[in-house]
């Protein structure tokens, strides 16, 4: 739809001529569009008797001619989003006359709504249990809508995802946790955004594993070639950073290719490692076009998974698309206890986010966890060279299954605490010691951080005392201890049925005298998740600015040998830019 927009207010006169002049070339403008359209369907309908030609042997899809017709992907800068509760695009209007013409894009993305943590006191509720998760895809799906000059749907911001997102900088000592594959360490510091309350930092990391030492794998690529998939930021990245992948297999390792568009086909039988030209040729191949046969797609790859499983092996499913599911299964809960089920077999998925206005991240976020993998958004090569190759034991080694926290608050030291993150991951107490309840896996050498805002005894706290509760409780362990909390992990090795238990207190004697004084790791993470919060527009951070947040960071950057963090100063001095514009 056309979409004109007068700015500025001058004579009738000049203002009809304009308009007038501007509705002339937006026909030109629209008539050579359509041209250009049209040439690109008849380019790909060469191909209408029903297959694609250059799929390698053994693939074959059929589509109409009606669903080949690709999208001609709008520029960043002419597509305005919808209004949505909670959400300000940003705008670039200048003042002064003119005449703005877009074409507008609807968008249809779709995000899950995940609710703040509350503060929670401890003398009522003393317990929080979580489990832990190393998705990434929030933080950069987020810097994608930044930097096309638009900030990101509040539900599109997960904290943790942010916080995660990040390796570590310092040479910060964690402590192995005896009979568990984590390590782990923590600070408590100031908070920079509340005086009146402390951050608590953990991290926790699982031990890595050698390149070469890495079992066998059996991949499947299960790549969406539909129509919505068309442009260089779709299938075109997408191909590109499979390759990525490609490079680094070894002789022992194999790999399928499923693709779907308008139904499922197998483009790629099982095939070493060591065939990297068949395997490249294979991707190369891949057209977008038709409609969006996902879940006969995921029917297909797990068989072909199971035709290749390795036992003792890495058996995954590598899920790349826009989750954009229009034809057969197409239900999230579906899709979930599908996937689910498949699980069982040895046979893990994990889901990579490709385009923007048409994006299902709430589909792609529910069936990576339901599949026991880890999701990640990829929003440029450099970003899929982080997660395919950099971190390539962490995205398909799993080291620690079903991994769940569970922290316990001393009310003789603590009177309240908010957990930042993980809303998605919350678990009943009850759920900490139920093996049958499922929750995250982590892969080789993962490090995870959480963080809770505290308040401690003796400080303002945001609840009230309650008028009829024992004020004179006392903790089970002597009131005078140092122990601000008690962490408490368990999982279960990646084969195994029994869930095991590791347990770390956490020691007043760790909190800085103030936040500058604080390690850089607590810093950052700070200033990262400061950032998430103010995105999702959370009222703890309203007298926070962008500019504070970005100075945290700038001055926590530590040893930053691959510029994640000096990037991330820029993203939030542009998010402090758009900001400004929207206000």
């Amino acid at each position: 739809m056309l979409k004109i927009k007068a700015i500025g207010r001058k004579g009738s006169y000049g203002l009809v001529l304009v308009l007038l002049t501007s509705l002339l070339s937006a026909c030109n403008t629209a008539s050579n569009s359509s041209t250009d359209r049209t040439s690109n369907t008849v380019s790909t309908s060469n191909q209408s008797d029903g297959h694609y030609e250059k799929m390698s042997a053994g693939y074959e899809t059929s589509y109409s001619g009606a669903d080949l017709a690709l999208k001609s992907k709008p520029s960043s800068s002419n597509v305005e989003y919808n209004s949505r509760i909670g959400f300000r695009g940003a705008d670039y209007q200048s003042p002064g006359l003119r005449a703005v013409f877009e074409t507008q894009q609807p968008d249809t993305a779709q995000y899950k709504n995940y609710s703040d943590n509350p503060v929670k006191q401890v003398v009522t509720e003393p317990v929080s249990t979580f489990s832990l998760d190393m998705d990434t895809a929030s933080y950069a799906n987020s810097r994608r809508f930044i930097a096309h000059g638009r900030m990101p749907h509040p539900d599109a911001v997960r904290v943790e995802e942010f916080i995660n997102y990040f390796p570590s900088t310092s040479n910060e000592k964690l402590t192995s946790i005896s009979g568990s594959p984590f390590s782990a360490g923590y600070e408590l510091a100031p908070s920079p955004w509340n005086t009146d309350k402390v951050l608590l930092r953990v991290n926790i990391k699982a031990n890595d594993v050698n390149f070469n030492q890495l079992p066998p794998s059996n991949l499947v690529f299960l790549v969406d070639t539909s129509g919505s998939m068309y442009g260089e930021d779709r299938l075109d990245l997408l191909k590109e950073s499979l390759k990525l992948l490609v490079n680094k297999l070894r002789p022992q390792d194999k790999v399928s290719i499923v693709a779907y568009a308008g139904s499922a086909g197998v483009a790629l039988e099982p095939t070493s490692g060591s065939n990297k030209a068949k395997i490249l040729a294979a991707i190369d191949k891949f057209e977008a076009g038709g409609s969006t046969a996902g879940g006969e797609g995921l029917q297909l790859a797990y068989k072909m998974a199971e035709r290749g499983k390795v036992n003792g092996g890495i058996n995954r499913i590598l899920l790349a698309t826009d989750g954009d599911f229009n034809v057969g299964i197409n239900s999230t809960e579906e899709l979930k206890a599908f996937v689910s089920r498949e699980k069982e077999k040895g046979i893990t998925l994990s889901t990579l986010g490709f385009g923007d206005d048409n994006f299902n991240d709430a589909m792609m976020v529910q069936i990576a966890d339901a599949g026991n993998g880890n999701y990640s958004y990829i929003d440029s090569l450099e970003e899929a060279q982080k997660v395919l190759q950099e971190e390539m034991s962490a995205t398909l080694v799993t080291v620690a299954k079903d991994v769940k926290a569970q922290i316990e608050f001393n009310p003789a030291q603590v009177l309240e605490y908010r957990q930042i993150g993980y809303e998605k991951r919350q678990l009943k107490q009850e759920d900490f010691n139920n093996d049958k309840v499922d929750a995250g896996d982590i892969g080789a050498g993962k490090k995870l951080t959480v963080l809770y805002e505290l308040t401690l005894a003796g400080g303002k706290p945001s609840i009230d005392p309650l008028r009829y509760q024992n004020k004179k409780s006392a903790p089970a362990i002597n009131a005078n201890n140092n122990e601000i909390a008690f962490l408490k992990l368990r999982w279960k090795a990646p084969r195994g049925q029994k869930s095991e238990l590791v347990s770390l207190p956490i020691e007043k004697k760790a909190l800085a005298s103030s936040f500058a004084s604080a390690g850089v790791e607590t810093r950052f993470m700070a200033a990262v998740a400061a950032y998430g919060q103010k995105l999702r527009n959370n009222p703890e951070l309203s007298k926070t600015s962008y500019q504070q947040i970005a100075s945290w960071a700038n001055n926590a950057k530590g040893d930053d040998k691959q510029g994640y963090r000096a990037e991330f100063v820029k993203l939030v001095r542009k998010a402090a830019a758009l900001d400004d514009k929207t206000n």
